[in-house]
């Protein structure tokens, strides 16, 4: 479209292309609004825009019909060509000198790409014929072997590139190569299996990454519930040990106010007596000094007075607080560990386990104190019994009546636990005794005999062996027992590691010396050979 072409379908009144074209008598054209309105606003008569003729009487405007149909033709021309037009990411004509049009075809030997009316030439002429026309591109260069100046058409498997076809025959001959087409076809189902398989993995991430928010969420849930339960356990600890402190302070604040008292009496009753002795005192002087005999016998009073008191058997002595502390603390640590298993029993059973699993020691047995029916393993962590009496050495310390075996460890304070596997077994007898037991003789395992266990018999008669004993009925047969002592609260506790079930508990008991690990495996009778095994503590 030129300039020129334009300008005569223009309005000279508002300068655009015309719209319902109008003609005067003098032969100019308009727009009908445009000379309607200029003729309603004129207070003179009509005239023409452009050639200044007056007409006395307002002329009819009639259609220019040739006009208008013109007008029609160039405005679906101008849209035409507007169409065209390329608009920004379509590939421009390299041919049009100042408005791009959009290219449709792209020329490999030219390396330029054309519009409609450019393209032209290469459907007509027969040189340009044979020239390779693809889709608009507008990276050509790249689509050029840098070597040979030649399309890329094929493309290489052995080497997984685009080659010409000069360098089929020389750089990349005997290689295996495909169109471009078909390998495209081929990269392309790879990428879709490959799209296919990066879609798995984000959404194998995504499960992940839901997981782990939830995972947050949960332990930020338990977390904040923990803290709760922490706050409250500690205040109630903090409260019961300024109990504590404000019970001692005031026992001795009693204490040293009854002192006080007693002191106070004692010395108001000497100071009264010395004041006595001194009014006593001076009137005996006062009356010595008298020139009458009579006057001074009769008047002179006994010294010393009546009625004074025996002082030499009387002693006040300083009140010594020496051991006041200790004292306290010892109460103190006892109703803390009260507080504290009081506090524990209302947790869930998991974390009861976990508590006192958190004072568990390496447990080794004591090979000098094994009865000679017991074996017992070279880590000194197994025992089992055999029928063959061993040749040990003779000890004091030696079990010789009862095939039972003590730990090494001993426990005169605090707190200690560890575990033992009984899986397998009919019979056996397991807990702690104190070192003073008897080892020779026949016993009875109950506290009063210094032991705190718990047996199984005939395969499924569980017992805790109190005065009398007391039967316990396990929701299902222990496979590996947890002992605990707390040596200062009197606490003898026995758990089933795997369901973490409290299975009995000594309590109120009053430990006077050290304690040692028991455990019994019991004779071989009923298929019970297998070996009670003191284990590694496993925690969470």
């Amino acid at each position: 479209m030129s300039g020129s072409s334009e300008e005569q379908f223009q309005c000279s009144i508002c300068l655009e292309v015309f719209s319902e074209p109008v003609s005067t008598p003098c032969g100019h054209n308009f727009c009908k609004p445009c000379i309607s309105k200029a003729w309603d606003t004129s207070r003179r008569c009509c005239s023409c825009p452009l050639c200044k003729e007056v007409f006395t009487i307002r002329p009819k405007l009639r259609t220019n019909i040739l006009l208008s149909e013109m007008v029609s033709q160039f405005k679906l021309e101008a849209e035409r060509q507007s169409k065209k037009v390329s608009k920004p990411g379509e590939v421009q004509c390299d041919v049009c000198p100042k408005t791009k049009l959009k290219a449709v075809k792209s020329c490999l030997v030219c390396l330029s790409s054309f519009c409609e009316s450019h393209l032209q030439p290469h459907l007509t002429v027969s040189g340009l014929k044979r020239h390779q026309l693809i889709e608009p591109v507008d990276d050509l260069e790249d689509r050029m072997c840098p070597t040979h100046q030649r399309p890329l058409e094929l493309f290489c498997n052995t080497d997984q590139s685009c080659v010409c076809t000069m360098c089929v025959l020389l750089e990349h001959k005997n290689h295996e190569y495909v169109s471009l087409e078909e390998a495209c076809e081929r990269r392309r189902s790879s990428v879709q299996k490959t799209v296919a398989q990066n879609q798995d993995m984000v959404q194998q991430r995504r499960l992940k990454v839901q997981k782990i928010r939830a995972a947050l969420d949960q332990t930020q849930t338990e977390a904040d519930r923990e803290t709760q339960q922490m706050v409250k356990v500690f205040r109630d600890i903090m409260e019961s040990v300024q109990r504590c402190l404000d019970h001692h302070l005031e026992v001795m604040e009693q204490s040293l106010s009854k002192h006080k008292e007693r002191a106070q009496a004692l010395i108001q009753q000497l100071q009264q007596e010395m004041c006595e002795l001194e009014k006593s005192s001076t009137e005996a002087q006062q009356l010595s000094l008298s020139t009458d005999p009579l006057h001074f016998l009769q008047r002179c009073p006994a010294l010393p007075p009546a009625g004074l008191k025996d002082w030499s058997s009387v002693s006040f002595e300083p009140q010594t607080c020496e051991g006041s502390a200790a004292r306290a603390l010892s109460e103190l640590e006892t109703r803390l560990s009260q507080e504290i298993n009081k506090v524990f029993k209302q947790l869930p059973k998991k974390d009861q386990l976990r508590r006192v699993q958190t004072f568990a020691v390496n447990v080794t047995l004591d090979p000098d104190s094994a009865h000679p029916h017991l074996i017992l393993s070279e880590d000194l962590k197994q025992v089992h019994y055999t029928d063959v009496w061993m040749d040990y050495l003779n000890s004091p310390r030696r079990f010789t009546y009862y095939a039972d075996v003590l730990g090494k460890q001993s426990l005169f304070s605090g707190r200690f636990y560890f575990e033992v596997q009984v899986k397998g077994k009919t019979d056996w007898s397991l807990g702690v005794a104190q070192e003073s037991i008897n080892r020779k003789g026949e016993i009875t395992l109950c506290p009063i005999n210094g032991f705190w266990t718990i047996i199984l018999r005939n395969r499924n008669q569980y017992s805790a062996c109190e005065d009398p004993s007391v039967p316990l009925s396990p929701q299902r047969p222990p496979q590996k027992v947890g002992v605990f002592v707390d040596y200062g609260a009197g606490l003898v506790s026995f758990y089933d590691v795997d369901s973490a079930d409290l299975l009995y508990s000594f309590t109120d008991c009053r430990f006077r010396e050290t304690l040692l690990p028991f455990l019994g495996p019991c004779a071989n009778n009923g298929g019970n050979s297998a070996p009670l095994i003191i284990t590694a503590v496993q925690t969470e």
